[in-house]
């Protein structure tokens, strides 16, 4: 066996970066969360999660925070409102604003997805205690709050 192989497997920090951790796991959820399973697919999925997080946000604020462009926002936002899911109004003080809220039929969609998600997640996460996972979502809350409203670069 390689130093390399030997020391990724001993838990080294050397090697693959928490980057490519992530996005290979993103992956993983990615692949085991069809449409069927889940009822929506990942997109809507969390852009609905983060519409019922922050209501009343602004349609740019949310694409920015997503790190979404905005043509990929309009569009989702779209399918959002032909499913009666979510719901775009000018902001009154500002009528070149849309804010965006998160519909009732909304939240029961969701709701029944992030309950299909829980054996996507039992079984990506398996490996890890309960303990663990709470940690793992403190982090990621953790970072993603920092990472909010900041630019790219």
């Amino acid at each position: 066996m390689s130093a390399a192989r030997a020391g990724a497997r001993s838990g080294a920090t050397t090697g693959t970066g928490t980057i490519v951790l992530l996005t290979r796991l993103a992956r993983a959820v990615f692949l085991h969360s069809p449409v069927e399973l889940v009822g929506m697919n990942l997109r809507n999925m969390v852009v609905l999660a983060y519409l019922r997080d922050h209501p009343g946000v602004s349609q740019q604020k949310m694409t920015e925070d997503l790190s979404m462009d905005s043509n990929t926002g309009v569009l989702v936002l779209n399918d959002l409102e032909d499913l009666e899911y979510a719901e775009r109004r000018r902001d009154p003080a500002d009528r070149r604003r849309h804010l965006v809220d998160i519909t009732d039929a909304g939240v029961e969609a969701l709701e029944r997805a992030e309950l299909a998600q829980g054996s996507i997640e039992d079984e990506i996460l398996g490996g890890l205690s309960a303990s663990e996972r709470a940690e793992l979502r403190r982090l990621l809350l953790k970072a993603l709050e920092e990472h909010e409203g900041t630019e790219p670069g």
